[in-house]
């Protein structure tokens, strides 16, 4: 390695992957956006966030760009009145911030799934298997190269946020479904 070459953590991913995961990531997130578009019905920064990692999923945004503006929607969350309307909005700033790090779209996936438990728990256990049916294989593959959740602590797959609680539980049940 070169002095100026820079050791990516397991968490980041190629860019061609991160870019599959981004629209899974969306597709997650928008599964509860009405969640927060119901507490905050002018606030359009959670549908913006998933309308663009769609497209620098699709390729149409660049890398640099989408990570500059990914924190937009995680700001959203203050206008939500419901600690569902919350969780919906970080699941919108995750998959923005998929194309930062890939481990974002197992964050975006860990709130959309904490949103349906906070406004219907009885519907969690399905919102994991709906979004597990949303994944392609090469996307399945993607995030089954994901350190588990707490072995690299360089990333969201760390200890903080997405290893507590509701979200910490829904990360484990989708890498556990993943992995053989």
């Amino acid at each position: 390695m070169t002095g100026s070459a820079k050791r990516l953590s397991p968490q980041t991913l190629p860019e061609s992957e991160r870019r599959l995961l981004a629209l899974w990531a969306a597709a997650c997130a928008e599964r509860v956006l009405w969640l927060f578009e119901r507490d905050a019905p002018d606030d359009d920064r959670p549908r913006d966030a998933i309308a663009r990692a769609r497209a620098y999923g699709r390729g149409e945004l660049d890398t640099a760009g989408q990570i500059r503006r990914r924190l937009e929607a995680g700001r959203a969350a203050a206008s939500a009145t419901t600690p569902a309307g919350v969780a919906a909005a970080r699941s919108a700033a995750q998959a923005a911030g998929v194309a930062h790090m890939g481990a974002h779209a197992l964050g975006a996936a860990a709130y959309a799934i904490e949103a349906v438990s906070l406004s219907a728990p009885e519907q969690a256990p399905d919102e994991i298997d709906a979004q597990l049916r949303l994944l392609d294989h090469a996307s399945a593959t993607a995030l089954g190269r994901l350190p588990l959740l707490g072995d690299d602590v360089a990333g969201p797959l760390g200890p903080g946020l997405l290893a507590r609680g509701v979200r910490g539980d829904a990360v484990r049940a989708i890498q556990a479904r993943l992995r053989p």
